[in-house]
């Protein structure tokens, strides 16, 4: 079958590789409808990961069922299902607890597993024509039969729960005022969120006008382009002094507006740091801070030896100062993913808009070249083998 696989720094082909098959009495295999890259592909695109060359990509990702395990009892052929980026077992104590993002027996050494991604497991991604699902009872959403709705329910697999995350771990609630750095597509999805669970007011930050102008148009959220001058005190200006919560959409390779290069995009722009301090600023005393953006214990491409340690240099005294509190951690998508899937299929969410394009998997090089660069107009993008 033919695949994404990573190359190397900057490069990605699509290559024939082997077909997945039933591993276990718990797995069934799906023909691919759609995947999507991801903005987390790109720190494995971008050399920024301990990625080898080989890897699959693909961690969003949903198709139809075509052979079933003897061991699974929910799924039958020609099902049409979404799998959550997550790999989990289901009956682990952090499974239990909901957290399926740390599964503890999946992943051994490590807690969490997840397709087509550095050091998440021996899960081949998705960005292919046929994927394995292991714990399938567990692991795969059943959706409507058909393909209606079929790019808002794509985006189950992670961007959409993981921009509701983002607000459930500052504790959004209805009337509050909140800051989300980032409108790339998990940034846009926690805007969304907001205004889904009656956010009074969304500052959605980021430098890319494309990108902004979705917040406004379908978000109602305030547009703050950090290179017009420091976001912070755009927010306070526009708010009237600090808002109740913040989100980071951004994560460890976060632009810092202070620094130049020739490059917008240029690693030496970077400062791991500068959005959770930002973020510190602009919430107010005994506000939250929810953190899904991406910060990883090893950069190779880090801009200074802390950095590539993943230490920060994170305020943390004006945090105590300030009383705030603050969740971290990927998302646990089965938490949101089947409330969020029966608001799309009731017409009271459709985060469809966000998807700027559905292609061939062939271009899928192309498209990760254009991603990463951050072209205008370019903000989710959905591969179909």
């Amino acid at each position: 079958m033919e695949a994404v696989v990573y190359q190397g720094p900057h490069e990605v082909a699509v290559e024939e590789v082997e077909e997945p098959q039933i591993e276990h009495p718990n797995d069934v295999l799906i023909d691919i409808t759609t995947s999507c890259i991801c903005g987390s592909d790109l720190h494995m695109y971008e050399g920024r990961t301990a990625a080898e060359p080989g890897i699959v990509f693909g961690h969003e990702n949903m198709g139809i069922v075509t052979e079933v395990g003897d061991a699974v009892t929910t799924l039958e052929e020609g099902d049409r299902v979404v799998a959550p980026f997550n790999v989990a077992c289901g009956h682990c104590e952090n499974c239990e607890d909901g957290y399926t993002g740390f599964c503890t027996n999946v992943n051994p050494g490590f807690a969490g597993g997840a397709y087509g991604y550095v050091a998440m497991g021996p899960y081949k991604g998705g960005q292919a024509e046929t994927l394995r699902i292991p714990y399938a009872d567990f692991n795969a959403l059943q959706l409507p039969e058909g393909d209606q709705h079929e790019d808002a329910f794509a985006l189950l697999a992670d961007i959409f729960p993981t921009g509701w995350h983002g607000t459930e771990l500052a504790n959004l609630e209805p009337g509050d005022s909140v800051a989300i750095y980032g409108a790339g597509p998990v940034g846009l999805m926690a805007a969304y969120s907001a205004k889904i669970k009656g956010a009074a007011e969304i500052y959605s930050v980021d430098r890319v006008p494309s990108r902004l102008e979705l917040a406004e148009e379908y978000c109602d959220a305030t547009a703050i382009n950090f290179e017009e001058g420091d976001p912070v005190e755009q927010i306070m200006d526009e708010h009237g002094g600090e808002v109740d919560k913040g989100v980071d959409a951004v994560g460890y390779q976060a632009i810092d507006p202070e620094k130049e290069a020739d490059d917008a995009y240029d690693p030496a722009r970077e400062n791991p740091a500068v959005v959770l301090n930002d973020l510190i600023r602009t919430v107010r005393p005994t506000g939250e801070l929810g953190i899904p953006g991406l910060y990883v214990p090893e950069d190779p491409g880090a801009p200074d030896e802390m950095a590539a340690q993943g230490r920060l240099g994170i305020d943390f005294g004006l945090l105590f100062e300030k009383g705030q509190k603050l969740g971290t951690g990927q998302c646990n998508v089965k938490s949101y993913n089947r409330e969020l899937r029966d608001l799309i299929i009731e017409g009271r969410a459709d985060p469809s808009w966000v998807v700027s394009h559905r292609v061939d998997l062939e271009e899928a090089p192309e498209m990760y070249e254009k991603f990463d660069e951050r072209e205008e107009g370019v903000t989710k993008v959905l591969l179909e083998p």
